[in-house]
């Protein structure tokens, strides 16, 4: 079992929140699909032969490519990896490139999954982060997504934005589930240093809310999700039962995963690579059939370190058998006191050998996972 990512480069326009690896010229587009295909076919071998459960088209803006383009890499894809049956076809989408018709053929092209970057159902919101959307565009795409056979939608929705109160988060999160979607990802806005936001912010032309007020639009958040019967099966993410997002899923589980395009991310289990994040030294490369990557070979400390990583985000856990089993590692000896800490203040608790945080925890869970990390894990 494995995915594959495409990584699409592309942007209408630069969001002002997005640190992404994207350009607003379209002018390479043509040339970095057939750089795409070339990387796919030098990088063959790279699965072992596993089955693709996920492919995933993410950016940048994936909905930039056409029809012709989309079933060019797909047909790529399944005539060079072992394609499952049902394997799930996600692509990135903005609201205002899906039209009836671009919806259409994006199903033509065999997608059957669609991301939606809404992010917010407040004009003023979306022109605050400079999307390229309307909040009229973010309702009817989704409707009309629904119109045209798509029966899992997932939708992206962004909260911590500055406001004088929770009304309008509370607004955006009853158009939601007004909507009737599978899936929804919830992110606290974050700001980046090389952003339009990350450079205001600099500046003191723009202050984000404070970490009280964004906490208690997750509590909100949490009550809400659970309200209207989604689970939250990682700290972003929530979904009626049995639409979980596989490919993301299997990110957090460790399944291996191709990443191709500029930017993109692949791993093996015992290596990471990164392909190079500009779109021009991408393509040269490809057209020399050379792949421009760098990898890191993963110490048993780093394994163990991403294992902490993801499954402390997600509903199943971090499996502390499997940490000393596979990493050699303790947690239960190492950090003691610091997981009596967690239980006793109500942030974690520990069932049948597995480390799960508390809603409470999950507000804190990038921190909690720094405390947890390791420097150093002995070989066996």
């Amino acid at each position: 079992m494995a995915g594959i990512y495409l990584h699409i480069p592309f942007c209408k326009k630069a969001c002002h929140y997005c640190d992404f690896h994207f350009s607003t010229s379209m002018g390479l587009k043509e040339e970095m699909v057939q750089a795409i295909v070339r990387e796919l076919e030098l990088r063959q071998d790279y699965l072992q032969g596993q089955h693709v459960q996920t492919v995933y088209f993410g950016g940048g803006t994936p909905s930039l490519l056409n029809q012709q383009e989309l079933q060019l890499l797909l047909a790529t894809i399944k005539s060079l990896f072992i394609v499952s049956d049902d394997v799930e076809i996600t692509l990135e989408a903005n609201p205002d490139d899906l039209t009836p018709q671009k919806l259409q053929e994006l199903r033509a092209a065999g997608i059957n999954r669609l991301s939606i970057g809404l992010q917010s159902f407040h004009g003023p919101h979306l022109q605050l982060m400079n999307r390229a959307h309307t909040a009229a565009e973010s309702l009817r795409c989704v409707q009309d997504a629904q119109a045209a056979g798509f029966g899992n939608i997932t939708v992206d929705l962004i909260y911590g934005i500055p406001a004088p109160d929770h009304s309008l988060w509370h607004q955006d999160l009853a158009t939601l589930f007004s909507l009737g979607v599978q899936h929804a990802s919830c992110y606290a806005l974050t700001i980046e240093p090389d952003t339009v936001f990350g450079r205001w912010s600099t500046k003191g032309k723009f202050k984000a809310p404070d970490d009280e007020f964004t906490a208690q639009q997750f509590e909100t958040l949490l009550e809400q999700m659970q309200q209207h019967g989604f689970e939250q099966y990682e700290i972003s993410n929530f979904c009626q039962p049995g639409y979980e997002s596989k490919h993301n899923g299997n990110y957090w589980r460790g399944v291996h995963y191709l990443g191709v395009g500029p930017s993109a991310h692949s791993f093996n289990g015992h290596s990471r690579q990164y392909n190079v994040a500009h779109n021009k030294k991408y393509i040269d490369a490809l057209k020399q059939d050379q792949v421009p990557f760098e990898v890191e070979e993963l110490t048993l400390a780093d394994q163990a370190n991403d294992h902490l990583l993801t499954t402390l985000r997600t509903s199943w856990g971090c499996d502390l058998h499997k940490l000393e089993q596979d990493f050699k590692y303790s947690i239960r000896e190492a950090h003691a006191g610091y997981l009596q800490e967690l239980q006793g203040k109500g942030l974690a608790i520990i069932k049948n050998e597995v480390l799960y945080l508390t809603d409470k925890g999950k507000l804190l869970a990038d921190q909690i996972t720094l405390e947890l990390f390791i420097e150093k894990v002995e070989k066996a």
